[in-house]
C-alpha cells in the first residue's frame, strides 16, 4: 500500500469517528483551496473575538453567513492569552476556542491568523510586554531568544486547537492558519536575518503539523508550502510566488480606521463592489473583508498609538453588531452572483482581453459552463460595449457579472440594496439612588487623584527615564516628579519647555495643572513650552507623562519608545537664566494612586458625596450608579462634556474615552466620488468635531438596575453632562432604476423560465417582529437627494405613493416593480428611477 493509501485510510477513519459538521482534507493548486477534493470560491471576512463580547458572537456570526461569507477570520492575541509569561487567559471575551466552536456552529470555516505579531491596530502589535524584557531579545528577525517565545506560543495555540479538534482534518472548522503577518513590508530593514527569520517562521509553521495549509499575507518570498496572500484596498493585479499556489486576498479593507484627533473614514461601498469583483474577475478565489465586523476596543487594547475605541471600521456590520446598509446588503448582492459563477471559476483559467481603454472583459468556460467580467476601470465615463455579439452598459468604476456569459446579473454600481439611517436616542438611566453613596444633588461620588508621588513604590534616579521601559505597560501613566529651590524674584517670562517622545502629558507647579499637551496619530513626538509661575523657596514640578496604545507597526516598533526623555528646562528665570532639570535627580512613580486601591471596581475607596462637587478638575474620579436603558437596542455613553480617561461599567473598561481631542477642520467632503482608486484619507466625514463621543456597553455588562460606572478624568470634565443613549434604526429606503438588473435571487427562476423581469425594489425591516407603518417618501420618475433626504425630480409619478403604499404598508417586506407598467410614464424617452423611504414599527 502506498503512502498517500495510507494517509486517506486514515483521514476517512477519523473522519468516520468524529461527529460534526465537517471533516475535510483542505490542499490547494494553482486555481483554489481544495477542500474534500473539491476546489471552492470562499468569501471570508474578519471578526476579531476580544472586540466583542461572546453574548454577541452568535448574531455577529449569523449575520455574517446570511451576508454570504464562508469563513470567519480571526487573529490570535498573544499579550491578551499570555498577559504574563507562562499564565494564560482564555476566559471570557478572550475565549478563543468557544469563538471558534461558535464559528463551527454556525456552519462555517475559520482562518485562524496566529501571527503572532497581528498589528490590527492593536496595543504593542500584539506582544506582550514582558517578551521586551528577555536579555538579548529582538523582535522578529532570526534571533534565538524571540524564535524561542514565538514558537512556544505559536504550538501553544496549534495544541490547543488540536486538543478540541478543531481543525479540519479532526472534523472542526478551521481550514487555514497564518504565521507572521506583514512582513514583507518592513522585511528590508532586518537584511539577511530577516529572510532566514522568514525560511524558519515557515518551517517552525509547518512541523506543527495542523493538517491545514498556512499563509502568510504581504510575503512575496514565502518559502513552500506557504501561500503568500495579498493586502490591501485592490489586490486584483496580484499575482502569487508560484503558480502552484491559489490568489487569495486575506485583507480588503472595508474601511479604516479612526484615530483620535482624526476624521472618520469610510469606503463607498460601489468601490469596495467593484474592488471585489476585480478580484474574481482575474483569477482570485479566496477574499477576506478586514473587516467585516471591526467592534471596539476595549480597556487598554488599541494600539497607535492614538487609535480610538471604536474600531467600527465601516465594516458591513457596525461596531454595535447591527447591519450597516446599503454596504451588507449590496455586498450580499455580489456573492450570490459571484457564488452563481462558482462552477465556472474553479474550474478553467479566465481569458481576460481587452475591449477599449479602461475595458476588459475576462471568461471562464469549461465545457458548457461560461461565466464572464465586463469591468470599466475607467473613472469619468460610462460606456456601451459589444461583447459576444450583445451590447452592453457598463457605468465607470464598476463590473458587471455574468453568470452565463450572456446575461448581466449585477453591476458592482448599481445598488439594489436598501440603506437605512440609524440615529441615538438619549435615555434615561436615572436610578432611585436610596442610600447610595452619591451627592443627593448630582447622583456621583468622587475622590481626588494625588498630584505627583503618592505610592510608596515610588523609587529616585538621576536623568530622564523611557517611559515603557519603566512602566511595562502596567498603566497609561507614568509620574516624574521634582524639587527646587527657587531664591530669585518670580519672572513673569518663564516658561518649562518640555521635549517628550510622547504620547502626552500634564504639567503641575506647585499642585496645580499649567498646562497639557499631546501628540497626534502621525507624530506621537510633540515639544510644548508651559508657562509657569514660581515661588520664592521649595517648587515641586509634577509631570504626568501618558500613552494612548502602544506603537503597533514598523520596523523595530517595539524600540520607538515614549515619555519624556527631554530636555527639561526651566526657561527666562531672574537675569534670563535657564535651568536644564534633564540631568538631575527625578522620583518616579508607575500608575496612579486610584489604580492601586482599584478604584475601577467602585467597591473602595473612600468616595465622597457630601462636599461640593468638583466639575472640571483635573486627576479626579467620578462614580454613579444607573439603570440599564429598556429595551434590547444597543447602548453608548455619550461622554461630551468630558476631557479624557478611562471609563468603566461594571469594573469592565469600556476603554479610553477623548471627546476634546477634535479632528482638522480639512480633509472632509459632503459625499465621496467611489470612481477612481481609494485610500485611506480619501473618504472622510466629522471634520472640526470630536473623532469620539460615542462608547459601546455591550448589554451583557448591564444589570436592569444597581450598575457602577466609574471614570478618571485626567484633565477635568464635567460628569453630569454625560448621557446613555441607544442606538435604532430610523428610516428605510432604496432608489432603484429602470435600468438596474433584477435583484440577484431571481436569477435561477428567471433563467430557467427564460422569462422577462425588470428591476426591483424591495424593502424588509430589520427585524422580524417589525412592519413597514409608513412610506413617508415615494417618486417615480426622476427623484434626487439621498435617503433621509429624498425630492421629486422635474418628473414624478402621481401613482407612486399610493401604489407603494398599498404593497408595503402592514407587511415586514415588499416588492414594486420598477417601470412604467407599475407606475405609468411621466416622462417618456426619459430614464427613470424608484425612490422610496419607509419607517418600520
Amino acid at each position: 500500500m502506498r503512502p498517500t493509501q495510507i494517509v486517506l485510510l486514515l483521514f476517512l477513519f477519523l473522519c468516520i469517528h468524529t461527529p460534526s459538521l465537517f471533516c475535510a482534507n483542505v490542499q490547494y493548486d494553482h486555481r483554489a483551496l481544495v477542500i474534500d477534493g473539491k476546489r471552492r470560491v470562499l468569501i471570508s471576512g474578519s471578526i476579531h473575538y476580544p472586540r466583542s463580547t461572546p453574548e454577541m458572537w452568535p448574531d455577529l456570526i449569523q449575520k455574517s453567513k446570511d451576508g454570504g461569507l464562508d469563513v470567519i477570520e480571526t487573529y490570535v492575541f498573544w499579550n491578551l492569552h499570555e498577559p504574563v509569561r507562562g499564565q494564560y487567559d482564555f476566559e471570557g471575551r478572550k475565549d478563543l476556542v468557544k469563538f471558534v466552536k461558535t464559528v463551527a456552529e454556525a456552519g462555517l470555516y475559520v482562518h485562524l491568523r496566529i501571527g503572532p505579531y497581528v498589528c490590527a491596530e492593536w496595543n504593542y502589535g500584539g506582544f506582550p510586554l514582558w517578551l521586551h524584557f528577555i536579555p538579548g531579545i529582538k523582535f522578529r528577525t532570526d534571533n534565538e531568544p524571540f524564535k524561542a517565545e514565538m514558537k512556544r506560543f505559536t504550538a501553544k495555540i496549534v495544541d490547543m486547537i488540536k486538543q478540541e479538534k478543531l481543525y479540519a482534518s479532526q472534523g472542526g472548522p478551521v481550514i487555514l492558519s497564518q504565521i507572521e503577518n506583514e512582513y514583507g513590508n518592513i522585511d528590508s530593514s532586518y537584511g539577511a536575518a530577516g529572510k532566514s527569520y522568514i525560511k524558519w517562521a515557515a518551517s517552525m509553521a509547518t512541523s506543527l503539523d495542523t493538517g491545514v495549509p498556512w499563509v502568510m499575507c504581504q510575503q512575496a518570498d514565502a518559502p513552500d508550502p506557504i501561500i503568500n496572500t495579498c493586502n490591501g484596498f485592490y489586490c486584483d493585479q496580484f499575482t502569487p510566488n508560484s503558480d502552484t499556489k491559489p490568489k487569495m486576498w486575506t485583507e480588503n479593507w472595508s474601511g479604516w480606521f479612526l484615530s483620535f484627533g482624526g476624521a472618520v473614514p469610510y469606503r463607498p461601498v460601489e468601490d469596495l463592489a467593484f474592488a471585489v469583483a476585480r478580484f474574481f474577475q482575474r483569477g482570485g478565489t479566496f477574499q477576506n473583508y478586514y473587516m467585516y465586523h471591526g467592534g471596539t476596543n476595549f480597556d487598554r487594547t488599541s494600539g497607535g498609538p492614538f487609535i480610538s475605541t471604536s474600531y467600527d471600521y465601516d465594516a458591513p456590520i457596525d461596531e454595535y453588531g447591527i447591519i450597516r446598509q446599503p454596504k451588507w446588503g449590496h455586498l450580499q448582492d455580489v456573492h450570490k452572483a459571484i457564488k452563481l459563477c462558482e462552477e465556472a471559476l474553479i474550474s478553467s483559467d479566465p481569458k481576460i482581453t481587452s475591449l477599449g481603454p479602461n475595458l476588459e472583459a475576462a471568461v471562464y468556460k469549461t465545457g458548457s459552463v461560461c461565466a464572464a467580467f465586463l469591468a470599466n476601470a475607467g473613472t469619468t465615463s460610462d460606456v456601451t460595449v459589444n461583447f459576444s455579439g450583445n451590447s452592453y452598459h457598463l457605468p465607470a468604476w464598476s463590473v458587471s457579472i455574468l453568470p452565463d456569459c450572456k446575461n448581466v446579473v449585477l453591476n458592482t454600481a448599481k445598488v439594489n440594496s436598501v440603506s437605512a439611517i440609524s440615529s441615538f436616542t438619549t435615555e434615561s438611566s436615572k436610578e432611585d439612588i436610596g442610600s447610595l453613596e452619591a451627592s443627593s444633588t448630582t447622583g456621583w461620588s468622587w475622590i481626588s487623584e494625588p498630584v505627583g508621588i503618592s505610592k510608596a513604590d515610588a523609587f529616585s534616579q538621576t536623568g530622564l527615564l523611557e517611559q515603557i521601559n519603566t512602566t511595562a505597560d502596567k498603566s497609561d501613566y507614568l509620574w516624574y516628579s521634582i524639587s527646587i529651590d527657587y531664591k530669585d524674584d518670580a519672572s513673569s517670562q518663564t516658561v518649562l519647555h518640555i521635549e517628550s517622545l510622547g504620547h502626552a502629558l500634564h504639567a503641575f507647579i506647585n499642585g496645580k495643572l499649567a498646562g497639557s499637551q499631546a501628540g497626534n496619530s502621525g507624530k506621537a513626538k510633540f515639544t510644548v513650552d508651559v508657562p509657569v509661575t514660581l515661588v520664592a523657596g521649595k517648587n515641586t514640578i509634577d509631570l504626568l507623562s501618558l500613552t494612548v496604545g502602544l506603537q503597533n507597526y514598523g520596523a523595530f516598533f517595539d524600540t520607538w519608545g515614549a515619555g519624556i526623555t527631554g530636555p527639561v528646562i526651566l526657561k527666562g528665570l531672574a537675569n534670563g537664566k535657564t535651568l536644564d532639570l534633564s540631568s538631575q535627580k527625578w522620583t518616579y512613580q508607575v500608575g496612579l494612586k486610584g489604580e492601586d486601591l482599584g478604584l475601577s471596581s467602585g467597591s473602595s475607596g473612600p468616595w465622597n458625596w457630601e462636599s461640593t462637587f468638583p466639575k472640571n478638575q483635573p486627576l479626579t474620579w467620578y462614580k454613579t450608579n444607573f439603570a440599564a436603558p429598556s429595551g434590547s437596542d444597543p447602548v453608548a455613553i455619550d461622554f461630551t462634556g468630558m476631557g479624557k480617561g478611562e471609563a468603566w461599567v461594571n469594573e469592565q473598561s469600556i476603554g479610553r474615552y477623548w471627546p476634546t481631542y477634535v479632528s482638522s477642520e480639512s480633509s472632509c467632503t459632503d459625499s465621496c466620488n467611489y470612481r477612481g482608486h481609494y485610500d485611506s484619507s480619501k473618504c472622510r466625514k466629522n471634520c472640526g468635531k470630536p473623532s469620539q463621543t460615542l462608547y459601546h456597553v455591550p448589554r451583557s455588562w448591564l444589570k436592569p438596575s444597581g450598575n457602577t460606572l466609574v471614570l478618571f478624568e485626567e484633565r477635568g470634565g464635567d460628569p453630569t453632562q454625560i448621557s446613555f443613549v441607544t442606538k435604532q434604526m430610523g428610516s428605510l429606503c432604496a432608489h432603484v432604476s429602470d435600468s438596474h438588473p433584477p435583484p440577484v435571487e431571481l436569477w435561477d427562476s428567471v433563467t430557467e423560465s427564460g422569462r422577462k423581469v425588470g428591476p426591483v425594489l424591495s424593502l424588509t425591516c430589520p427585524h422580524d417582529n417589525q412592519v413597514i407603518s409608513s412610506i413617508k417618501f415615494a417618486s417615480y420618475g426622476t427623484p434626487l437627494g439621498t435617503c433621509g433626504n429624498f425630492y421629486h425630480g422635474r418628473c414624478s409619478s402621481n401613482k407612486a405613493l399610493a401604489i407603494v403604499q398599498k404593497a408595503c404598508i402592514g407587511s415586514n417586506s415588499c416588492s414594486v416593480g420598477v417601470s412604467s407598467d407599475t407606475f405609468g410614464d411621466p416622462c417618456r424617452g426619459v430614464a427613470k428611477s424608484l425612490a422610496v423611504e419607509a419607517t418600520c414599527a
